[in-house]
């Protein structure tokens, strides 16, 4: 059912939609993006020493063999690279992670322009790690729960883009 503001014809959000609780779970997101991104820049090379330190002892060939994908050399170029561009990514991170937080407020203030800043959000990191990282960035199977993740959301925060205007 269609709310409308009584100033005009304008359809209102309703007060506990799906809008809002999409934002909210932007916030959180968002949240633990920051944090993970400022955790990950800490810690790239201590990841990268540990990686390399369990692929190089002995006790790697008792590993069951699912448990050596996670150490083969595609995966330890891509902390190394990691490593190398772990400055640019956080900075990457950050912008993503603000741009989702801004357009999450905008949204909740029922800007359609806040749609638009969420989206590229989403979208700029995913393509900045393919720039920094190589195509090996888009593969796996955390990539892939990412990328059904921001999938899921678009298709649901566009669902409610009716809620949404230009102003």
């Amino acid at each position: 059912m269609m709310e409308y503001n009584l100033k005009g014809n304008e359809p209102i959000a309703p007060r506990y939609g799906m809008l809002k609780v999409l934002t909210i779970l932007t916030f959180i997101g968002s949240g633990i993006a920051i944090l993970s991104g400022i955790y990950q820049y800490m810690t790239a090379d201590k990841s990268l020493a540990a990686m390399q330190q369990m692929a190089n002892s002995p006790d790697f060939d008792k590993m069951p063999d699912f448990a050596k994908k996670f150490y083969s050399p595609e995966a330890i170029e891509l902390v190394r690279l990691s490593v190398v561009n772990k400055l640019p990514i956080l900075v990457v991170t950050l912008i993503g992670a603000i741009l989702c937080i801004l357009g999450a407020i905008d949204m909740r203030k029922l800007k359609m322009q806040g749609y638009y800043m969420w989206i590229i959000g989403e979208i700029f990191p995913v393509i900045a790690s393919i720039i920094l990282l190589g195509k090996s960035s888009i593969t796996g199977l955390g990539a892939y729960l990412g990328y059904g993740f921001i999938v899921l959301f678009i298709i649901l925060y566009s669902s409610q883009i009716k809620y949404l205007t230009n102003k």
